[in-house]
C-alpha cells in the first residue's frame, strides 16, 4: 500500500486533465452506481490494459459519494430518503476519475446536495457514527465553491488533518444564490478536537472568514436557531 505522504502527493498533483474520460453528465443523470464514461473507442480494450495503465494508489479510506436530486427529494416525506450511492472509491486514481464525471457544484441544480463520506458511514444525523458529532460550515458563492470543494476532498481523503479519523466526511448544499460546505465530525464534546480540525480546513482551503461549528444534537432540537459551539 502507497504511503500516505505518496498518496497526499498523488492527490495534489493530479490535474483534471489526467483522467482518462469526459464529463458528460450531471450528477442527478446517474443511476446507482453508474459512473458515466466518454466514448467508449477513446478507451484502450482489456487486452494489454494492466501494461498500460500504472499500478493504483491506495487510499487509507474507501470514500462514498452520495447524491440528493431536489427533484427526489419532492417525492419523499422523510428527510434522507432520496438519497443515492453513486460510487465508493478507494485509489487516487478512482477518485478522479469520479471527480472529472461529475459537475462541480456550481454546475448542480438549485436544490441539489451532494456528499462525499466515509464508506459505510450514511451522512445522516442518525448514523451511529455521526449521532454524537457536528459539522463545521462555511458559505460561499458559486463563483468559488467549486474550488473549496475540491481542495475539502483532496484534504479528507489524503488524510491532511491531524485528526482525520474523527471526520466522517463533508456535504455541499447548492442554493439559489450561495453554496454550503461542511465539514461532518464524529465527537463534537471534543473541542480541542474540533477547533484543530476547524483551523486545518480553513487552512487547506485558504479560507479567510470566520467558520462556526453546530452539534447535531443543537440542530435537531433547536433548527435554525441553534447556536455556534466553537468558532474559528
Amino acid at each position: 500500500m502507497a504511503g500516505t505522504k505518496e498518496v497526499k502527493s498523488e492527490i495534489s498533483t493530479k490535474g483534471q486533465g489526467d483522467s482518462e474520460l469526459e464529463a458528460k453528465n450531471s450528477v442527478d443523470e446517474y443511476e446507482e452506481g453508474e459512473i458515466p464514461l466518454s466514448d467508449s473507442s477513446s478507451r484502450p480494450t482489456s487486452a494489454g490494459v494492466d501494461s498500460i495503465l500504472p499500478q493504483p494508489h491506495p487510499l487509507e479510506n474507501s470514500w462514498t459519494l452520495w447524491f440528493d436530486s431536489p427533484a427526489a427529494k419532492g417525492r419523499q416525506s422523510s428527510w434522507g430518503v432520496s438519497m443515492r450511492n453513486i460510487h465508493t472509491f478507494s485509489t487516487v486514481e478512482d477518485f478522479w476519475r469520479l471527480y472529472n464525471n461529475i459537475n462541480p457544484p456550481s454546475k448542480l441544480i438549485i436544490g441539489a446536495d451532494l456528499y462525499c463520506f466515509k464508506h459505510k458511514i450514511e451522512p445522516k444525523w442518525e448514523d451511529p457514527i455521526c449521532a454524537n458529532g457536528g459539522k463545521w460550515t462555511m458559505v460561499t458563492n458559486k463563483s468559488k465553491s467549486d474550488g473549496f470543494w475540491l481542495n475539502t476532498l483532496m484534504a479528507m481523503i489524503g488524510e491532511q488533518f491531524d485528526y482525520g479519523e474523527e471526520i466522517c466526511g463533508a456535504v455541499v448544499n447548492v442554493r439559489n444564490k450561495q453554496e454550503k460546505i461542511s465539514l461532518w465530525t464524529k465527537n463534537a464534546a471534543n473541542e480541542a478536537v474540533q477547533i484543530s480540525l476547524g483551523k486545518k480546513w480553513k487552512e487547506v482551503t485558504e479560507w479567510k472568514e470566520i467558520i462556526h461549528f453546530i452539534v447535531h444534537d443543537d440542530a435537531r432540537k433547536h433548527d435554525r436557531n441553534a447556536k455556534n459551539r466553537y468558532s474559528v
